[in-house]
């Protein structure tokens, strides 16, 4: 698991029976003292995000120990995050095809991007191989976002037939970014390399990936030394700032689009 290592006597991040160290079905969480690091953990499907990986991520981010001052997500394996589980997707459709399942599971992201971006603790994403829809999604909502040099990013749905939303990316991602750059991104569905997403604010620091921990750590040791409250106030009052310039955003509305389109291709495939 990829950890930082915050100060010297810490418990053997590799040890299964350390009691701080916890493995559910898509995640494995490590407590460090104030440091909390989730990783998402399906390496063999590049942590998908699927119904069970929403359900452990809320599990793990509504229980907000006031005792956790810095949050870190990772992936396991090569990639962050390839996205939402496709063939998870297709099921649902399946099952429903009014697109039901798909309207459950955007609600379930919204309130996981959401969970990230108002948690009580400073988020900070450590990213390395690839950040694909979803899983871009997740990183943008965290707080702090470091990425290895070789990082990539992606927004596919157009070319999988779908709108960009989930999670409410698109209102974060054009409030971070820009407009005009977004545009370009979502419309093209090119891969954004690390070094553009710096220039763009996708990430805040880029290095090699070997020094990603050293990384997270240079950014969790001053905010461990800061007031609890100093730091939790001023969280608030950035959100709430990023949020004022968001004038109408409409990405409430993400499951009901994504479930509406997604029904909608799956009868024109199905009527062929």
């Amino acid at each position: 698991m990829n950890t930082p290592l915050l100060s010297g006597g810490l418990e053997d991040p590799d040890d299964p029976d350390d009691p701080d160290d916890r493995i559910l079905k898509t995640l494995r969480t490590r407590r460090q003292g104030p440091v909390l690091t989730i990783e998402l953990n399906v390496p063999e499907q590049g942590n998908v995000v699927s119904e069970a990986m929403l359900d452990d991520l809320l599990s793990v981010l509504d229980d907000q120990d006031p005792s956790v001052r810095v949050l870190v997500l990772t992936g396991a394996g090569q990639d962050f995050c390839l996205g939402g589980d496709r063939e998870e997707f297709a099921e649902h459709l399946a099952q429903d095809a009014t697109g039901n399942g798909i309207r459950v599971s955007g609600v379930k992201g919204r309130r996981v991007c959401d969970a990230l971006t108002s948690h009580p603790a400073v988020t900070i994403a450590r990213v390395q191989g690839r950040a694909i829809g979803a899983g871009f999604a997740l990183a943008l909502a965290c707080d702090l976002r470091v990425g290895a040099d070789t990082a990539t990013f992606r927004l596919p749905e157009l070319a999988l037939g779908l709108p960009t939303a989930w999670g409410g990316l698109l209102p974060r991602l054009v409030s971070e970014v820009g407009a005009a750059s977004v545009r370009e991104l979502i419309l093209t569905g090119r891969p954004l390399a690390a070094q553009e997403a710096l220039g763009l604010s996708v990430l805040q620091r880029v290095v090699p990936e070997e020094s990603l921990d050293a990384a997270v750590d240079e950014w969790a040791r001053p905010l461990l030394r800061r007031s609890v409250p100093a730091v939790r106030v001023t969280k608030t009052l950035l959100n709430s700032l990023t949020a004022s310039t968001r004038l109408a955003d409409a990405s409430v509305l993400d499951p009901e689009l994504m479930a509406a389109v997604a029904s909608e291709v799956h009868h024109m495939r199905t009527n062929r």
